[in-house]
């Protein structure tokens, strides 16, 4: 066993976890950044999820080192890939020319990107990076964690003191090893009076979890082997579905009408044109364009055979079991990609297709782009996280367009944060179907930060105190940078004045000071008026 010190510690490197270490290391801070899996940057990279925002996030409502991260995917694309002179020239270029989002691009580029912000840190000593990482075990005096233990994917294990703890892992792994006062799953309308809550609580009604995976579609049968478990997921068909889960027909997540959902590969369309605004079109009618991460008409002639597409859809959602609380979460996470691969199957064997044949042999799987090593993610899509019982707790009254109407969202005297979209939650391990719900653009309390005891241990990512209903619309990329980029300035701010986050939130001028420092480090936390846009 080794041991190391740092003076912060970011157990966890998704999005979050690499904008809390970003923070604090523009600060001097040493920190010390580990991760499971091989890629840093989590939702965005390991998991393949090109990024979910906001309308209006070309013009305001991300912080400026979210926006940096942006700008230096398209900056990446424009210096090493040979766009067409239509996609070159577009300001808000969208690689892949997809619907979900208006940057929806391959992994690696965003991994080269993050490691590029990282890269001074490293080479100045502020930062160590430890890959392939997990959290095992934790010791506290107190309210105060004292040391983590991490063990390697060699079995080794490595024991780190700092003086602030991060927990930015996916599912809030360091809560309950530090003992840490935490809640799992829904809530009921009882206990947080919110309108789209259960009657009952139930801590193991949780949101699905995805193993997503990118395939094209070019000359040649790739039809992978038949799947062990197929048969099963060719005949499963949830109640509330409409038809089996692998098929066409699947509930609108608005309305939960039955709808048919089309599926056409490289279609030619014209990528640099798509207008990528879920406010006028949620995209998923055609589900090649809706998370397409590469479109090769955006690229010169013959650069891709295909276009190149993110499956990230209702039929690989996996709702059978909560990946939390497991007593072998292995094996769920076996049975997800199971179901994943069970997908990939249908399509290239059974799915309809418009010309009334039926299954695309053509579709072959790109691992090399997801960089899993069986071919689909590395890591599996995490919707809904451990999430601290905190000083403050964000319900859904705080931001639904129901609730609130014309006067917005609750505007919180301690916002650290701004974040817009809707309260989107996907079938769960409990048997709901969809809940969507109209938010306002909303603000982030710097309560829904501060665990209720523990004194030097922060949320940096999806773990933050919220309630199953609204982890939904809190969930998302540049809220968890967000929250995770606030986490690591607090923790260099306390360090520097000597204090701690709880006085921080409840000591107005230290609450001032440190929302200053916030709008120095270009956070924005107000929403400006947007009722124009």
């Amino acid at each position: 066993m080794s041991e190391l010190r740092a003076e912060i510690l970011v157990v966890g490197g998704g999005l979050g976890g690499v904008a809390a270490a970003l923070g604090a290391l523009r600060a001097g801070r040493s920190v010390l950044l580990t991760e499971q899996y091989a890629w840093l940057g989590g939702q965005l990279t390991s998991q393949a999820v090109p990024p979910d925002e906001h309308s209006w996030v070309e013009q305001f409502g991300v912080t400026a080192s979210y926006r940096a991260l942006r700008d230096g995917i398209r900056a990446y694309y424009r210096r090493h890939y040979p766009l067409v002179a239509q996609a070159r020239a577009a300001r808000h270029l969208n690689p892949g020319g997809g619907h979900v989002s208006r940057l929806c691009h391959e992994p690696r580029v965003a991994v080269a990107v993050i490691e590029e912000m990282l890269a001074p840190y490293r080479s100045s000593g502020l930062l160590r990076v430890l890959t392939g990482c997990v959290p095992v075990s934790a010791a506290t005096d107190g309210d105060r964690v004292t040391a983590v233990t991490l063990r390697a994917d060699d079995g080794a294990e490595i024991t780190v003191t700092a003086s602030y703890v991060l927990d930015a892992t996916e599912t809030g792994d360091l809560l309950p090893l530090t003992g840490a006062e935490f809640v799992t799953g829904a809530e009921s309308r009882a206990q947080t009076g919110e309108p789209s809550a259960s009657d009952t609580a139930d801590p193991a009604n949780m949101q699905a979890f995805s193993v997503c995976f990118a395939i094209d579609h070019v000359d040649g049968d790739h039809t992978i082997d038949r799947p062990s478990g197929y048969h099963r997921w060719r005949s499963y068909q949830p109640s509330f579905w409409g038809g089996p889960l692998l098929g066409w027909r699947t509930p609108n997540p608005r309305t939960l009408e039955i709808t048919t959902r089309a599926f056409t590969p490289n279609p030619e369309d014209e990528p640099w044109r798509v207008e990528a605004d879920q406010r006028a079109n949620p995209g998923d009618g055609n589900l090649w364009t809706f998370r397409r991460i590469a479109a090769r008409r955006n690229f010169r002639p013959g650069f891709y055979p295909s276009d190149i597409c993110l499956v990230n859809w209702p039929m690989i959602d996996y709702f059978e079991e909560p990946l939390i609380g497991s007593a072998d979460p292995a094996a769920v996470e076996s049975a997800a990609r199971e179901l994943s691969f069970a997908a990939l199957y249908w399509l290239q064997t059974e799915a309809p297709r418009p010309d009334g044949g039926v299954g695309w042999p053509g579709l072959r799987l790109r691992g090399d782009v997801t960089g899993g090593a069986d071919g689909l993610a590395m890591a599996p899509y995490i919707r809904e996280s451990r999430r601290i019982r905190a000083e403050y707790t964000i319900v859904e009254q705080d931001l639904s367009l129901a609730v609130r109407g014309d006067k917005g969202a609750v505007s919180h005297a301690d916002s650290i944060g701004v974040g817009m979209y809707r309260i989107d939650l996907h079938p769960s391990t409990g048997g709901d179907n969809y809940i969507d719900v109209s938010s306002c653009p909303f603000e982030v309390p710097l309560g829904a930060l501060i665990p209720q005891r523990m004194e030097n241990l922060l949320p940096a990512g999806k773990n933050i105190g919220t309630t199953h209903i609204t982890n939904g619309s809190h969930r998302l990329h540049p809220v968890e940078w967000n929250v995770g980029e606030v986490a690591g300035l607090l923790a260099d701010f306390c360090l520097t004045r000597g204090t701690n986050p709880r006085a921080v939130r409840n000591i107005p001028h230290l609450l001032t000071d440190f929302q200053d420092r916030l709008g120095a480090e270009g956070i924005e936390v107000h929403w400006p008026d947007v009722s124009g846009y």
